[in-house]
């Protein structure tokens, strides 16, 4: 048996309840719990790379059942993590209320710190609800001492950042007044760093093609717990990650240069872990990287040339534009020729992207292209040519 702190990067097989104790008391720094979420049912997902499937079963015989199976290694964890540690526990509303109150039993109400709304769209079969579109981590700590860094956004459209960097002081009767000097000018204030961090995160679920997607049921993404890890610990601190399905958290660890354990009682969960801990595949979110407002660029361009045609937008797809339904064709995908784009390209793209699912798909030519012969491409392709290219190019 290795003595405390002399685990590290590594993964273990079982169940974590007998493997936790054997890593020694007071010696990690963050804890991310994703456990089953008591949701009643056997999860199966076959991956994309070697169609292996991989499950795990989360059906119980009753709610105290779940809820003694949580607490015991809540306990465990609390006896590992370091004073000035902290553990987060990922649930969704299946159980969300029963996991706050094993925390709050097992860690103490006083060190609830934030209750975390991880949001992101994603769609799935309607049922008489409201469509689920977030979940729930619980951040406790251990001790009042624990470490947090501060994480700064960007801030609002709405602010007004000339008055946030200005400098305020409280007059003779208490109220906040802008500071001025003796001229009278306004004084600035130190340079801000923007909003602090939120208890909202809005991070996209992982794209059926993300290029990190495993083929695991449940897998978190890389950004989500990039986030976690960054914000409350330091390079070379210890993440241990007890339930570590298909190893993101140990991945997201390695990434940031974090040391990190993984447990999981699947062979085939461990496997998976250590193979994306070797290849640290990781997928970058156009919309976090560029913003909201980088996708309404492509429905500004899409109305430019369509005008109020009722179509709808496609995003983060170079081959369709946007659909278009129609009582005879049915859902009709449009591409828009690009500037610098020749037609055969985009006629290619088109065609790549819709698979020969849909009867008729059009291409909009908007530049002076080569010709095409109607045997060059597929007759389910049509090519119109926009009013103001056809007009422009008859003029001239």
């Amino acid at each position: 048996m290795k003595r405390k702190n002399e685990f590290f990067d590594e993964i273990f097989l079982g169940d974590c309840l007998q493997v936790i104790p054997k890593i020694g008391n007071n010696s990690v720094d963050l804890i991310y719990v994703d456990p089953p979420f008591f949701t009643q049912k056997e999860h199966t997902l076959k991956s994309r790379k070697d169609k292996h499937y991989f499950s795990f079963d989360d059906r119980w015989t009753s709610l105290d059942d779940y809820s003694n199976y949580i607490e015991e290694r809540l306990v465990k964890c609390k006896d590992v993590l370091k004073d000035s540690g902290v553990i987060f526990f990922h649930c969704d509303s299946s159980a969300n209320f029963i996991a706050r109150t094993l925390l709050n039993k097992v860690f103490g109400i006083q060190n609830f710190v934030s209750e975390i709304v991880w949001t992101y769209k994603r769609w799935s079969n309607s049922t008489k609800a409201l469509l689920p579109a977030h979940q729930t981590i619980f951040l406790f700590s251990k001790s009042k001492t624990f470490k947090f860094n501060h994480i700064f956004t960007d801030y609002s459209k709405t602010t007004n950042l000339d008055q946030i960097l200005q400098k305020r002081v409280r007059d003779k009767s208490g109220t906040v007044v802008y500071m001025r000097d003796e001229k009278g000018n306004v004084v600035l204030g130190d340079e801000k760093k923007g909003v602090p961090l939120s208890d909202v995160w809005d991070i996209p679920f992982l794209n059926p093609k993300a290029k990190e997607r495993c083929g695991y049921p449940t897998q978190k993404p890389i950004l989500l717990l990039e986030r976690i890890i960054e914000l409350c610990t330091d390079e070379d601190d210890l993440v241990l990650d007890p339930f570590c399905g298909s190893g993101t958290t140990l991945v997201a660890s390695k990434l940031l240069n974090r040391r990190y354990l993984g447990i999981d009682k699947s062979k085939d969960a461990v496997e998976l872990s250590e193979n994306r801990v070797k290849e640290l595949i990781k997928t970058n979110s156009a919309l976090l990287d560029n913003g909201i407002n980088s996708f309404s660029d492509n429905k500004d361009f899409v109305a430019k040339w369509l005008g109020d045609l009722d179509f709808k937008i496609v995003h983060r797809n170079s081959g369709i534009d946007c659909f278009y339904t129609d009582i005879n064709f049915g859902i009709i995908p449009i591409k828009i020729q690009r500037t610098n784009e020749s037609l055969s390209s985009a006629i290619e793209k088109i065609k790549k992207s819709s698979k020969s699912k849909f009867k008729l798909m059009i291409v909009i030519k908007t530049s002076d292209d080569e010709l095409l012969k109607n045997d060059t491409f597929s007759s389910d392709v049509v090519i119109v040519e926009h009013f103001t290219f056809a007009l422009t190019n008859r003029m001239n």
